[in-house]
């Protein structure tokens, strides 16, 4: 079976790799090169770059337009799979594929369905998250559901991990899904249109902390917004990133409101590090980075930063 594997960024390269060994990869489809990082260095992206290490084509259209439809008609594809691509695929470009379209989701659909389901699921808390099979259909994540994995979620986990975690499992489903697709015995489910939950694209602003928030929810999103955009407050004006927090679990801290207006910091504590006021309670900071500066553990930070203590975090950037 002929694929065409739409994928950009780097938790589509091991559903790259896994799409080659199961089936016929005849060409790989990703973002163009774009201007990455402060010196705005123009980069391939992740896919682009595994995709010529196996020697496979690669179509960068800016547009699934006229001409790209042609020059993947030409290749003569029977199956479209997709990996976080990037871009919607319309009715016109799906009729390409005699045997439809299978994308690649890290949810448990029909939740989060969106371009950021695996910091959605930390935000919100879930006890589970895990990987989806699904048909492409023309609405955003909404096709039938070919399979799914589950993975239990025990409230440490980050975006980056989750990430690099579930790109290998779905990788392994998307095999699997492959090899049923082409001997005809792939089973399909509706999703639950009741159960839809969705997410957004994550912006910048997201990671700005809000201290009059329970701290339960500050601390989720250190870790939902790892490595990007970061959690993030200001300290003097100056942006300051909140790599690792905890809650004062078991502790004479625990939903203690020591005194102080939301983003106070009220003191340190040996097993919670920098101790910041929240609406509920505190929130122990164990690793933060300063603008410009390297990360730091907590004590650390202290020695070389004192003035926190006392002081007030948020505001804005001076």
């Amino acid at each position: 079976m002929r694929v065409l594997f739409a994928g950009t960024p780097e938790i589509a390269v091991p559903a790259l790799r896994a799409a080659a060994c199961s089936t016929e990869v005849c060409a790989v489809l990703t973002a163009p090169d774009r201007g990455r990082g402060r010196g705005r260095k123009v980069t391939a992206s992740p896919v682009k770059r595994e995709a010529e290490q196996m020697g496979l084509p690669v179509l960068q259209p800016e547009r699934l337009d006229t001409e790209a439809r042609s020059a993947v008609a030409q290749l003569s594809p029977e199956l479209l799979v997709c990996v976080a691509y990037g871009k919607i695929f319309g009715p016109k470009f799906l009729k390409l594929f005699p045997h439809g379209g299978v994308n690649l989701h890290p949810s448990l659909l029909p939740r989060h369905r969106g371009p950021a389901p695996i910091p959605a699921a930390i935000l919100a808390g879930d006890r589970e998250t895990g990987v989806t099979i699904q048909a492409l259909s023309e609405r955003m994540d909404a096709g039938d559901i070919y399979m799914q994995s589950h993975r239990p979620l025990n409230g440490t986990e980050t975006s980056e991990q989750l990430t690099a975690e579930l790109a290998e499992t779905g990788a392994e489903l998307l095999a699997e899904t492959l090899k049923r697709i082409a001997v005809g015995t792939a089973a399909r489910v509706p999703q639950d249109e009741n159960l839809a939950t969705y997410c957004g694209m994550l912006e910048k602003g997201d990671g700005l902390i809000d201290w009059s928030l329970p701290a339960a929810y500050i601390e989720r999103m250190v870790r939902a917004y790892l490595p990007w955009p970061g959690a993030y407050t200001y300290f003097s004006g100056t942006e300051l990133k909140i790599l690792s927090a905890c809650l004062p679990v078991g502790s004479a801290l625990q939903g203690e409101a020591i005194g102080g207006d939301p983003g106070a910091v009220v003191g340190v504590d040996k097993q919670h590090g920098i101790l910041v006021q929240t609406a509920d309670g505190v929130l122990g900071v164990l690793r933060l980075q300063l603008k410009s500066r390297k990360p730091a553990a907590w004590r650390d930070f202290l020695n070389g930063n004192p003035a926190i203590l006392g002081s007030v975090l948020g505001g804005t950037e001076k």
